[in-house]
C-alpha cells in the first residue's frame, strides 16, 4: 500500500525571530509525521504558487497590536487556495501570556485578524511569545517596557523571558499533521 506524502507549506511573519523558531519546531514535528515541508517568509511567499501544496500553515507575530502588512498581502493573494485547502494559522504575542488571551476565542488580536483578512483557517492557535530587550532598538525597548509595565509584565531592561508553552506548540503541530 502506498503512503502519500503531504506537501506542507509553512509561512512565517516575524519581527524578532521567535515566530520563526516556533515554525521550525512545527516543521520538525510535521517532518516526523511524514510531511514534505517548505518553510518561507510571507515576503518570499507572495509570488509562490501555493496550489502545489496539500496544506498551508501560517504563523505571524504581533507588534504594537498589529500583524505585519505582508501577512495580509499574502493572504489576499492566496485567498482562493487558502479557503479550499487544509490550513492552519497561529499568532504570537506577549499578551497571550495571560490566561484567556491564549485562545482564538479569547484573543482580540485574532478576532481582528480574521475580520481584516476575511479568512478563517480550519485550525488556529495563539501562542505567547518572548520578550528580549537586548534585541530591541532603543525606542522599541522603551515602548515595550512601558506596555509590559502597564500589563504587569517584565520590565527589567536586560530581561529575556520566553513565555511560549512548547507543549501547546507540539499539540498544535499534531493537530496540523491530521488536517485533511
Amino acid at each position: 500500500m502506498l503512503h502519500s506524502i503531504t506537501r506542507t507549506l509553512i509561512v512565517y511573519s516575524t519581527v524578532d525571530g521567535h515566530t520563526l523558531k516556533i515554525c521550525q519546531r512545527i516543521r520538525q514535528s510535521l517532518k516526523d509525521h511524514g510531511h514534505q515541508l517548505t518553510l518561507i517568509s510571507v515576503e518570499e511567499g507572495l509570488e509562490l504558487d501555493c496550489s502545489e501544496f496539500d496544506s498551508i500553515v501560517i504563523g505571524a507575530s504581533i507588534r504594537y497590536g498589529k500583524h505585519r502588512p505582508f501577512l495580509y498581502e499574502f493572504i489576499a493573494r492566496h485567498h482562493a487556495v487558502l479557503t479550499r485547502m487544509p490550513s492552519a494559522f497561529f499568532s504570537v504575542s506577549a499578551v497571550a501570556r495571560k490566561a484567556g488571551k491564549d485562545t482564538p476565542a479569547g484573543n482580540a488580536y485574532f478576532r481582528k485578524f480574521v475580520h481584516k483578512a476575511n479568512w478563517s483557517p480550519r485550525l488556529a492557535a495563539i501562542f505567547a511569545g518572548k520578550i528580549d530587550y537586548s534585541r530591541y532598538r532603543f525606542i522599541d525597548k522603551q515602548m515595550i517596557r512601558f506596555i509590559m509595565w502597564m500589563t504587569n509584565g517584565p520590565t527589567a531592561p536586560d530581561a529575556v523571558v520566553e513565555f511560549t508553552d512548547w507543549n501547546a506548540v507540539d499539540a498544535f503541530a499534531l493537530q496540523i499533521s491530521r488536517l485533511r
